[in-house]
């Protein structure tokens, strides 16, 4: 029995052929990449939300050179420290699902291979991550109003995505565990003091979420050195700071033969918890 819940009435899907359809006889069709668009037109806030199809190729560009390999390590090492051989991994915000992969696989070398799923409301996303991943199932939908159903989940990756605590409780079992990458203080400050006369410093975050025990918080730092132009187009085409300037900022990093910056990212393990029991 698959994890996905029918978006018009909420009762589980079952795959048939090339669509995935309900009881109640609500069926979706599958793209020919794989994955399934289960994002209903009533909870689109524009024509085509999410990341667009710019930002999704600079980012597995990027990632794709290995830029990011060592969150994508430590990242697999906290998910293989807690990861259960026969359970289910949802990436909530997958992307391009270079993350639902590095996991995926790290947890099936350690013999604790999961069923994975990934949800992100970009169908860009969905698309390059089913192509990515085709072992892996992957929806079109948002991270707001999961097509997950209740207490299916053993663990959850929610990175650089938006945090919707209330059904990520609902989605895991409770004990689960749940991953959070955000960025760091000074995260790509070298790029921000590139872009900005006066760049500013990422806002620290409050661990304390309810319904979730923070298990660890850990720390990962180190040093980008780009010596290729489209490689530092490709970093700031990934980021919200592409959409956010001007002409005169996106010449200034045009002009950019290299680019030295901190890169700087923190791992949140918590635990699913009963909500009364969170302080």
């Amino acid at each position: 029995m698959s994890v996905w819940k029918c978006p018009v009435c909420g009762s589980f899907m079952q795959h048939r052929g090339k669509s995935w359809s309900c009881a109640q006889g609500h069926n979706f069709d599958m793209a020919k990449s794989g994955y399934v668009n289960l994002l209903p037109v009533n909870r689109k806030h524009a024509k085509n939300p999410g990341d667009n199809a710019v930002m999704m190729r600079a980012r597995k560009n990027f990632l794709d050179a290995g830029h990011y390999a060592l969150l994508l390590q430590a990242l697999e090492q906290a998910a293989v420290r807690y990861g259960r051989a026969g359970g289910v991994l949802l990436d909530a915000g997958c992307g391009e699902g270079y993350y639902t992969e590095g996991v995926s696989k790290a947890l099936a070398q350690a013999d604790l291979q999961m069923e994975t799923y990934g949800v992100d409301i970009s169908k860009s996303a969905a698309d390059a991550a089913a192509k990515r991943c085709p072992n892996a199932h992957f929806a079109v939908g948002s991270v707001y109003h999961l097509p997950v159903a209740d207490r299916c989940c053993d663990m959850l990756m929610t990175i650089f995505a938006p945090y919707c605590g209330e059904e990520y409780h609902r989605v895991l079992h409770k004990g689960g565990t749940m991953l959070m990458v955000i960025p760091g203080q000074q995260h790509l400050w070298g790029l921000k003091e590139a872009i900005y006369d006066v760049p500013y410093p990422n806002a620290v975050r409050d661990y304390a979420l309810d319904g979730f025990e923070l298990i660890q918080a850990e720390y990962v730092d180190s040093w980008l050195k780009l010596d290729d132009p489209a490689d530092i187009q490709n970093l700031f085409q990934m980021t919200p700071y592409y959409y956010k300037t001007g002409r005169e900022e996106h010449a200034r990093l045009e002009q950019l033969e290299s680019l030295s910056t901190q890169i700087s990212f923190e791992i949140l393990q918590y635990r699913a918890v009963e909500t009364e029991q969170v302080m």
